[in-house]
């Protein structure tokens, strides 16, 4: 069980699970893609499934969000969003003893991806639907900053996102000098389901690849859920 309840402070907004027992001291930021907010389904069972296994949670509404209720964010918006999400990750480590993960879903992973690529503090990344390239042109790949994100990364994919296919974003992520794992989600799209997918295997990869388990390749969960190791 956990307690949520909302959280502010000066630029940012969202909401905190905490542990009602069996904290471990670690934290987990997590923010929504383009179209999205803290309150999406995927981010409210992700921030359950890993509360339940001892993180503390912050689901957070990016900069942009916060200017205006729905719509997505201008290219403008980008750098304020690292910014914020950078003052996030002071807040968390603020809250915990521990590592603090950054996370997010869609152009909130991109952001997150781009933001650890130049922040060493971050233990590991988790990045739910990656906007490899835009929908109908895989040419245009969005990974020019893969080069310079050192630590570990779970990428978490549904085999039909137009975003980026597993497939093409194991290529993809040949690029980032660190251990990386893809788990792909059978069937699903951009949307992952919704977060109606066994979320209890990418907390156990996460915890893993932050524990420096990079090195080794967890059997395959069982079901629709398949996982696969990159390096």
């Amino acid at each position: 069980m956990a307690t949520i309840t909302p959280f502010e402070k000066p630029g940012i907004r969202g909401f905190l699970h905490r542990p009602e027992s069996g904290a471990n001291g670690d934290g987990l930021v997590l923010t929504h893609g383009a179209g999205g907010n803290a309150a999406s389904p995927l981010l409210a069972a992700a921030a359950d499934a890993f509360t339940a296994s001892g993180f503390t949670v912050l689901r957070c509404d990016l900069p942009f969000r916060q200017k205006r209720p729905r719509g997505p964010p201008s290219p403008a918006a980008a750098a304020a969003d690292r910014a914020g999400l950078r003052s996030v990750v002071e807040a968390m480590r603020a809250l915990v003893s521990g590592r603090v993960v950054l996370g997010g879903v869609s152009y909130g992973g991109r952001q997150a991806t781009i933001l650890a690529a130049d922040e060493p503090r971050i233990a590991a990344a988790l990045l739910f639907s990656y906007p490899l390239h835009p929908p109908g042109r895989p040419e245009q790949l969005r990974t020019e900053h893969f080069s310079r994100v050192r630590l570990p990364g779970l990428f978490v994919q549904g085999t039909r996102d137009p975003f980026g296919s597993p497939e093409e974003l194991r290529r993809a992520v040949a690029a980032i000098p660190a251990p990386t794992r893809i788990i792909a989600i059978d069937g699903a799209g951009h949307e992952l389901r919704r977060g109606g997918f066994d979320l209890s295997a990418v907390v156990a990869a996460l915890r893993d690849l932050a524990d420096g388990g990079g090195g080794r390749c967890a059997p395959p969960p069982t079901g629709p859920l398949s996982s696969k190791r990159v390096t």
